[in-house]
């Protein structure tokens, strides 16, 4: 895994939020840590009166990756709902492989971000050493990718609550000899026989790759459940690129050839295909990441071009393997990295599920800021909420 995307410390020391004066405790269950902010007020009577879910979230050295994702899954508004009104008790699932403590941990660190004062700063300490139990990655201070942080920390979350105590064993009978939708229909089923929880409820959806063999012009179809795309960013040329391009360079058509060639299964030999991907089935919560960073032999590298990305209305009705009514996307966050291979910072920009207004926020700080601010080339992850068919009329 790449060292250098995390921030927050070592060549980035002047992006580590200090001056924190003292604790107290907040939220409901056993005391939580909360780290006051500059100039913070305490959870009183006024606490009715501001915004919540702008609290922010104490470094703890090289931590500003976790606190930018951590922040914009507390702003994905169904999650957050499902951890504040204790959803999630119901699906805990005591007989997974680390019973229960993260997904509480979470939960409980989702609840202090939104019953907290504004001004005040939240330690993770807590959260932290739960997600380093479930993956030793994590254990220490070393910068780490926002992306990789984001996947362990959902497959870690589902399989908390996951829904299904008892897998059924494997189903090896082939579906090929059925039509594609049907065969869709069938490897979801499959899928939810064994993953099925509120947090892959929201944010997995479902690929399609088609495999084309050059000789005999037989198609072969896949079907496979994602949690986020990567996508590629094209080169520059003239004027802008859009997430769009992203989007249809991931699409495009790719040959597969030399030491790429697959084994046709009817030609039954090694031949020349093409593979296209398209989405099949589009989720709830569709997180695109935008691949900046590059391992080479020598040396990392990453892209800082702009990719301009719309705010409401990302219409995906182009990439959709089949007529599909619902795929427009509104954009409600957004996890930035700032600097370069060898020393970054994560923030994020969140819309507010109530207020709807965007906040930056840089660790322990969070400010406003004007939506016209979000688009820039730190972006990385972007995180779209499918719209209903009443909120684009």
């Amino acid at each position: 895994m790449p060292p250098w995307q995390g921030g927050g410390g070592g060549h980035t020391a002047r992006w580590w939020c200090h001056g924190d004066k003292w604790e107290q405790h907040l939220g409901w269950g056993p005391p939580r840590q909360a780290q006051r902010g500059h100039g913070g007020q305490g959870l009183g009577a006024e606490s009715s009166k501001v915004v919540q879910g702008l609290t922010g979230l104490r470094n703890l050295g090289n931590t500003c990756f976790m606190n930018s994702i951590l922040q914009c899954l507390s702003n994905t508004k169904e999650l957050r709902d499902y951890c504040l009104q204790n959803q999630y008790l119901r699906d805990l699932n005591n007989n997974s492989r680390m019973r229960t403590a993260l997904m509480s941990e979470f939960a409980k660190l989702i609840q202090l971000l939104w019953t907290s004062s504004p001004n005040d700063s939240v330690s993770p300490s807590e959260f932290k050493m739960q997600i380093q139990r479930y993956a030793p990655r994590f254990v220490g201070y070393n910068q780490q990718d926002a992306q990789e942080f984001l996947r362990f920390l959902l497959d870690g979350l589902h399989g908390e609550v996951n829904r299904v105590l008892v897998r059924p064993r494997a189903n090896a009978d082939t579906l090929d000899h059925l039509p594609d939708d049907e065969k869709s229909r069938q490897m979801w089923r499959r899928y939810q026989e064994r993953e099925d929880s509120r947090v892959s409820d929201l944010f997995v959806g479902q690929l399609k790759s088609s495999l084309t063999c050059s000789e005999c012009g037989y198609c072969s179809t896949a079907f496979d459940p994602f949690w986020d795309l990567s996508l590629p960013i094209p080169k520059k040329g003239y004027g802008e690129v859009t997430l769009m391009d992203c989007l249809r360079l991931f699409t495009k058509e790719d040959v597969l050839d030399g030491d790429e060639k697959p084994t046709c299964c009817r030609c039954k030999a090694r031949t020349r295909c093409t593979k296209k991907f398209s989405i099949q089935k589009f989720p709830k919560i569709l997180v695109l990441h935008l691949k900046r960073f590059s391992e080479a032999r020598i040396r990392a590298s990453k892209l800082t071009t702009f990719v301009n990305f719309p705010l409401k209305d990302l219409d995906l009705r182009e990439f959709a393997s089949q007529s599909c009514n619902h795929t427009v996307y509104n954009l409600y966050a957004v996890s930035n990295h700032s600097g370069t291979t060898m020393g970054g910072h994560y923030t994020a920009y969140c819309k507010s599920p109530i207020s709807s207004e965007w906040h930056s926020f840089n660790d322990s700080r969070v400010t406003p800021m004007s939506s016209s601010h979000v688009r820039s080339s730190d972006a990385y992850l972007l995180f779209y909420e499918l719209a209903s068919p009443s909120s684009r009329m």
